[in-house]
C-alpha cells in the first residue's frame, strides 16, 4: 500500500520523512491551514512525489506552485468543478481530488470526476477542510461502487493497523494511505520514528 505524508514545511524534518521513502509527500498551499507553506519549498528524489495541497485555489496560483514547487501532484480539497479539474490535468500533474465523507455521503455525485482525475481521496468532512485529525466511519466505503482507486484519510494514526489490514482485505480499491496530524509533534513537524514503523506494518498489508 503507498504512503502520502501531509502538512510538511520544515526542510530539516522534510530530509527526516525523505528518508523515510514515502510515495509522496505534501505541502499544503492553503492559508487557513497551520501547515501552510509559504516560502520554498525542497527539492526532494523523483522517486517521491511531490504533492500541493489547493482548497479553491486560482487556476494561476496552481500553475505558479507547480512551477516554482516542482510538484508531481496536486491534491484539490475544495469544490473545485470537473471543468477545473480537467484544466489542471491538462498542465502534466497527477490529480487527487479530495472529497469529505460524512455518514451518508452520496459516493454517485464523484460519477463525473472519474475521467478528470487519477485518484479520489476521502476525508472525513469538517469544516477546515481536512487536517481534523478526526476518523469517518471507514464502513461507509462499502458503499463506494467504482474501481477508480482512492487514497484514505481523516485521522489515521499508529493505533489503525489492524482495521487498516481489515479494509485491505475487502474489494474496495484502496490505493494509498495519507497521514498527517496523527503523527505530528507540532503543526507541520512530523515524528519520522512513528511513521518508520507505521510504515513497516502497512508494507505488509
Amino acid at each position: 500500500m503507498k504512503l502520502k505524508v501531509c502538512g510538511m514545511r520544515e526542510d530539516k524534518n522534510c530530509a527526516a520523512i525523505v528518508a523515510l521513502e514515502p510515495d509522496y509527500l505534501g505541502f499544503i498551499f492553503y492559508a487557513p491551514s497551520p501547515r501552510y507553506v509559504e516560502n520554498k519549498t525542497p527539492t526532494i528524489p523523483k522517486t517521491i512525489k511531490k504533492t500541493g495541497v489547493f482548497v479553491n485555489a486560482s487556476i494561476d496560483y496552481v500553475k505558479s506552485c507547480i512551477k516554482d514547487h516542482q510538484l508531481d501532484a496536486v491534491q484539490l480539497h475544495g469544490d473545485e468543478t470537473v471543468a477545473y479539474c480537467n484544466y489542471i490535468t491538462n498542465l502534466g500533474v497527477e490529480i487527487i481530488k479530495a472529497f469529505g465523507v460524512g455518514k451518508h455521503f452520496n459516493f454517485e455525485t464523484l460519477q463525473d470526476y472519474l475521467t478528470c482525475c487519477d485518484y479520489f481521496l476521502f476525508d472525513t468532512q469538517t469544516e477546515s477542510k481536512g487536517g481534523s485529525g478526526k476518523k469517518f466511519d471507514w464502513s461507509v466505503l462499502q458503499n463506494y461502487p467504482y474501481k477508480k482507486p482512492f487514497f484514505l484519510s481523516g485521522g489515521i494514526g499508529p493505533v489503525d493497523t489492524q482495521a487498516l489490514a481489515t479494509l485491505k482485505k475487502t474489494d474496495l480499491p484502496l490505493y494509498a494511505l495519507d497521514v498527517n496530524s496523527k503523527f505530528e509533534t507540532a503543526p507541520a513537524l512530523k515524528n519520522s520514528s512513528a511513521i518508520g514503523a507505521f510504515k513497516l506494518k502497512i508494507n505488509d498489508l
